[in-house]
């Protein structure tokens, strides 16, 4: 039987976020379970300003149908969104935005996957306020969401080097949510892909 395929990324491209470390801890986590796991940066996928005119006229950007493509043949995908003025960043949800546009081909980019999410910040609230966003927005794109969240406070002495928490209850948040993450997409893959 094939392994699971998770997907780990940032809603993020800043050098030094937290959120890049969020999802590297958790895609380092997954790694050492024996999943099948892909940890990206949408530095590699830059997209412009979504614009239903200039989608009309040049049509879906490449890294659009890259990312749909990309979302679609994973099994789960753990989402990790900085807080900006109290939701997601402008990049995340424009890119979550483009993805929508991008016709499902076998599978869907949005319903396929099982998806979890969480977020670092260097406030005391760790971002929770963009984590009742992510979530909204994923439910409307059809999305299943885990229950399961990671939301890290203080992110900005929460890493080591290795990039691994360096507190207890912090590093058992993230291995509760990898867990559910990775048993939610093992009850959940499609058969064809079994």
């Amino acid at each position: 039987m094939q392994i699971p395929r998770l997907l780990c990324l940032a809603g993020s491209v800043r050098s030094g976020s937290c959120n890049q470390a969020l999802a590297g801890a958790m895609a380092k986590h997954l790694s050492l379970s024996e999943m099948d796991v892909t940890f990206l940066s949408l530095t590699d996928y830059p997209l412009p300003l979504f614009n239903a005119d200039d989608e009309a006229e040049k049509g879906l950007p490449e890294n659009a149908v890259r990312l749909a493509r990309l979302f679609a043949r994973q099994d789960g995908i753990f989402l990790a969104s900085p807080e900006h003025n109290g939701s997601v960043t402008p990049l995340l949800k424009n890119t979550l935005d483009w993805i929508s546009r991008v016709p499902p081909e076998s599978r869907h980019a949005f319903r396929s996957p099982v998806f979890a999410i969480g977020a670092a910040s260097p406030g005391a609230l760790g971002g929770t306020r963009s984590l009742a966003h992510l979530r909204d927005i994923l439910v409307a794109l059809g999305a299943f969401c885990i229950p399961q969240q990671i939301s890290i406070a203080s992110a900005s002495t929460a890493f080591d080097d290795k990039g691994d928490l360096t507190g207890d209850r912090e590093a058992r948040f993230l291995a509760d949510c990898a867990s559910s993450l990775m048993k939610t997409a093992k009850k959940f893959k499609p058969l064809e892909s079994a």
